[in-house]
This record gives structure tokens, C-alpha cells and sequence, in this order.
């Protein structure tokens, strides 16, 4: 009995000590959620989109021309300047706006006044010419973001330019060629097979990507793909004798880093 007393004065003194120690305060509930799980505007989700290269028409891992057409085929433009048509390419998105890349031939016609870029899915634009390359059959026009609006511009891709794919190229290499149709909304599909990675053409004063297939009146501007998405080339004239020939994918780069920037 006198054991079970003591024991029971310990227990005693020990709950009295541990009352008597400061406690622990607890955390209070966050009146907000964490950042990381706060909404985010669209604005937010374009800008990250850009920042982490998310932008580009997806390319394939195997080669397959109409699989990788119908990745890229929502990139080929419409340039229609009022009396005339040409082709383009959207080349980059951009915090602030679309870059088209086209034909130097082609801008020769275009005039503010009257001409719009018609996007394959199913609206058009207006746009201002950035300039035209010196040395090749190249130019640039931009459409402000605010002419499209944050919605659209996140359905919108650029096309996929890899430099070592262009240093890669070569002679029987799958392709086709997209451009702009009659009919605003239309694209045409022409397959091709690279002929020569680079053969001057006194026409074009320079080095063209030669491809026997067919292009139409109305595809200068457009792209010319490899068989996994890439762009290798724009279209910028062609033969009833089934020969196309397109600006090299690395001189349209080239341009574009001159006259835009990077």
C-alpha cells in the first residue's frame, strides 16, 4: 500500500511538470491557399507556354508524312493582300506577337490598307510588314496579339526549325509542301522527295532547296516539311515539270534573327 502512495505522488509530480512547460502553439489554417495552387490567368499560362518551349508544332519520332501534315498544317497561312494571295508560315510566337515568315516576292504586293493574314482555322488578322532579308527570298510580317486575343493564341503553333535536321538533309529524303488555297480556309497538301539540299538558281540569285513535286500558284511563302514535321524549307516557286524550289529552313532562321532577333 505505502509502494502504490509513492507512486502515485511521482505520477503526481511528473503531470504537474509537464503542465507547467510552455506549449507548443499550433499552426494557424492559411487564410489563402499556397501559391503553387492558386489560379493562374490565361496571360500566365501563353507566357509559360513560351518560356518552356511549349510552343512548336509537335515533331514525330518516326517518319510519316500525313501523320506529321496533319501536326503542322494549322501553322500554314494565308497572305491575302486584296487582288492577290501568297503563303506563310507562323515562324515564332511571341509575348507580343505572331511572327509570319513568307516569301520576299510575296510582300512586294502586300499593302497595310487592305491585306490580312487568314489563319487556317478559320479567322484573319491584320498585319504590318517587319522587312525583308537581303539575300534571300524572305520576309517577316507581325500580328499583334491584340488583334487575335489570349484565347486564340494559345490554339496557335509555330513551325519546328532544327538546324542539324537542315545539316542532315539530303538527296531521297521524304517531304511535302503546304500552301494556301483559293479558299481562305483551305491548305494544299503536295507530297515531295528531296533532289538537292542546295542548287543555285540564277532566278532566286542563291542556294534552293530543289525537290521534285508540285506546287500551285498561291504556295509561294509556304513550308516545305520533312516527313517527321520539320521545316526544312519555304516554298517560293515551282514548274509544271513537277521541280520545286524553296529558301532553305537555315537561311529563313538566319533571316530572322537579322531583321527580327532572337
Amino acid at each position: 500500500m505505502a509502494k502504490n502512495r509513492k507512486n502515485y505522488k511521482i505520477a503526481i509530480v511528473i503531470l504537474t511538470l509537464l503542465l507547467g512547460l510552455p506549449q507548443k502553439a499550433q499552426a494557424k489554417e492559411p487564410s489563402l491557399p499556397p501559391h503553387l495552387i492558386q489560379s493562374v490567368s490565361s496571360q500566365d499560362i501563353y507566357r509559360g507556354m513560351l518560356a518552356f518551349d511549349l510552343s512548336h508544332c509537335p515533331v514525330l519520332r518516326e517518319e510519316d508524312v500525313e501523320a506529321a501534315c496533319e501536326n503542322v498544317k494549322g501553322s500554314v497561312v494565308r497572305v491575302d493582300m486584296g487582288n492577290a494571295y501568297g503563303s506563310g508560315v507562323i515562324f515564332r510566337l511571341t509575348e507580343d506577337g505572331v511572327i509570319i515568315a513568307t516569301n520576299r516576292h510575296v510582300l512586294d504586293y502586300w499593302r497595310e490598307e487592305v491585306g490580312v493574314i487568314w489563319f487556317p482555322q478559320g479567322f484573319y488578322a491584320n498585319a504590318q510588314v517587319l522587312g525583308s532579308a537581303q539575300d534571300c527570298d524572305v520576309g517577316f510580317l507581325k500580328v499583334e496579339n491584340s488583334e487575335l486575343g489570349i484565347e486564340t493564341l494559345l490554339t496557335l503553333r509555330n513551325v519546328t526549325v532544327d538546324e542539324a535536321v537542315c545539316q542532315t538533309l539530303s538527296a531521297g529524303d521524304e517531304a511535302f509542301c503546304l500552301g494556301a488555297d483559293e479558299a481562305a480556309e483551305e491548305t494544299v497538301y503536295q507530297e515531295a522527295v528531296v533532289a538537292e539540299t542546295e542548287r543555285y538558281i540564277e532566278t532566286f540569285g542563291g542556294e534552293m532547296l530543289y525537290l521534285h513535286g508540285f506546287a500551285k500558284e498561291g504556295m509561294s511563302g509556304g513550308g516545305i516539311f520533312d516527313g517527321y514535321g520539320h521545316l526544312i524549307g519555304l516554298l517560293a516557286g515551282g514548274t509544271w515539270q513537277n521541280e520545286v524550289a524553296g529558301v532553305p529552313a537555315d537561311q529563313v532562321l538566319s533571316a530572322y534573327r537579322e531583321i527580327v532577333g532572337e
